[in-house]
């Protein structure tokens, strides 16, 4: 029986703290979210009973461990449904997966002249690689722009693509804006041309049930553990068999080679190709009981739930007078950005802070979206599964107290 969503805030320690005489609002859930006792008891589990190095060692902890470690492999591959689970590396995060595929990718198929697309909603850690790659390799970096309303126009896509583009990047979800892109529509379209996709799925594998990766026909897909649940300094990178073949390897050393002498080194079959050197483990391990949490339960319902929540959050900041929320896409996810009139956000979210409501404000790692709005930054509230109404109230009345101390 799948578990109520009502009942997953008892299963985070930490929203029981108080900030500053106040009980703990956590808004900051794009930025990383809270860990549910689950992963913790996970990672301590771990390191009491079980640690030990991965792979090779023939002593009962070390095949405890990889054991643990694989079986982890195998829940991320069921989780976004890949293929096989050797298509699921293990990285430190979102940043290294996008950079695994830059380097590597980008070392084997984009050469001087080559095009690489690039959408404009991108995190800084999905833009600069790419921008990078191309000024590194004499390629064409060419930007997507988004709509007035914070989308990505297909049709407008359609007319970039052209004999000499290598690869288009983009994310399923905006981390500033919240947009939710329609991979459905988009990556037919570039597959149409010959185009292979990178996805950063970094905010929408926590709260979308469309994360197939086999359905979606992501070529790349790439998240972080941190913000569903999981533990820092673990990621994923999903590439499919295909190009984990071709690929070169992203970084040497132990683990990811396959014979060496003096005169000739040959290396590992995928994952362990990309996987040199010690792994975390532990980041691993506790990946895996964040996506058993995630899995208990039913997520139609969890979707519909921060479905209402964020409706529920847009109807109250647009109540208040002088605030701006930036982005109209048809659909959005999770991320609720604004500023107020007359208030920088900066001073609006360390005044929340007083009244215990944690939001990110600044740019979060997204110029190119600051420019185009002209705009120097945003406050941004996001949410979580365990989150509820009563935290946008907390919020929506923050925002009130704040207008009123700074404005009269």
């Amino acid at each position: 029986m799948a578990k109520s969503i009502s009942e997953a805030r008892a299963d985070f320690p930490i929203l029981s703290t108080w900030i500053n005489d106040h009980p703990l609002v956590y808004l900051d859930n794009a930025a990383t979210t809270q860990k549910p006792q689950a992963v913790i008891d996970a990672l301590r589990d771990y390191y009491t009973l079980v640690n030990s190095n991965v792979h090779r060692g023939n002593h009962t902890l070390a095949i405890r461990a990889t054991d643990m470690y694989e079986e982890a492999r195998a829940k991320v591959a069921r989780f976004i449904n890949a293929a096989h689970p050797h298509e699921v590396i293990f990285t430190r995060g979102t940043t290294e997966s996008i950079n695994l595929v830059a380097a590597s990718f980008g070392e084997a198929f984009v050469h001087p002249g080559d095009e690489i697309i690039v959408s404009q909603l991108e995190h800084h850690s999905n833009f600069v690689p790419w921008f990078e790659l191309c000024r590194r390799k004499g390629a064409r970096f060419r930007v997507l722009p988004f709509t007035a309303d914070g989308e990505l126009d297909p049709e407008v896509l359609k007319g970039m693509f052209t004999e000499k583009t290598r690869l288009l990047a983009l994310n399923q979800v905006s981390n500033s804006l919240g947009t939710v892109n329609p991979l459905e529509t988009i990556i037919p379209l570039a597959h149409a041309n010959g185009v292979p996709v990178l996805v950063d799925a970094a905010q929408s594998v926590q709260h979308l049930a469309a994360r197939d990766v086999q359905a979606l026909d992501a070529d790349f897909y790439a998240f972080s553990g941190h913000k569903m649940y999981g533990p820092m300094g673990i990621g994923v990178l999903y590439a499919k068999e295909y190009w984990l073949e071709k690929m070169p390897p992203f970084l040497f050393g132990g683990e990811m080679i396959d014979q060496v002498s003096s005169v000739r080194v040959t290396f590992a079959q995928p994952p362990y190709k990309f996987e040199a050197g010690t792994p975390n483990v532990e980041g691993a391990v506790g990946l895996g009981a964040a996506v058993d949490y995630l899995n208990s339960f039913d997520w139609q319902e969890l979707e519909a739930y921060e479905e209402s929540l964020l409706v529920y959050g847009i109807e109250q900041l647009r109540a208040i007078p002088g605030l701006t929320l930036y982005g109209n896409p048809r659909r959005r996810s999770s991320i609720l950005p604004f500023n107020v009139e007359g208030i920088q956000h900066y001073d609006m979210g360390i005044l929340l802070d007083t009244s215990g409501v944690a939001v990110r404000t600044g740019q979060h790692c997204t110029q190119p979206i600051m420019d185009a709005l002209s705009i120097t930054g945003t406050v941004r509230a996001s949410l979580a599964l365990y989150n509820n109404r009563e935290d946008i109230d907390a919020l929506t009345h923050g925002i009130r107290r704040v207008i009123k101390m700074l404005k009269r």
